[in-house]
């Protein structure tokens, strides 16, 4: 994980194969626990929280992160929880930034005990 969280998301115009088989089960490997790939398109993950405040500081550090990669996940917000999803919408599948958007996404501090789902 620590590698991937110290590369930079590469823009993708739609050129760019999408990550199939080995390469993604690799990549996911590379995750913090709880990120879950559906089917070769999506990574996903959800992360509960004590409250709706928690979630909603944790939602707007991926946000900063998302800003500054020029990678942009879904986020749903609710109470306690937060559910992430990442794709390339340009290819409509997985590439690398993928994972490394993931991974820095790791990086951000939970509070104490947020159980992944």
């Amino acid at each position: 994980m620590e590698e991937l969280a110290k590369r930079h998301c590469a823009p993708c115009h739609g050129g760019t194969p999408r990550l199939t088989g080995a390469s993604l089960t690799w990549l996911a490997s590379q995750l913090g626990s709880g990120w879950q790939l559906e089917g070769e398109s999506k990574l996903r993950r959800t992360i509960r929280f004590p409250d709706f405040a928690t979630a909603l500081a944790f939602v707007n550090a991926v946000g900063a992160i998302a800003e500054a990669e020029g990678h942009h996940p879904d986020l749903l917000l609710a109470w306690g929880k937060v559910e992430i999803s990442i794709w390339t919408h340009a290819i409509d599948g997985l590439s690398e930034s993928d994972f490394i958007l993931a991974a820095k996404i790791d990086t951000i501090p939970l509070p104490a005990s947020p159980s992944a789902g």
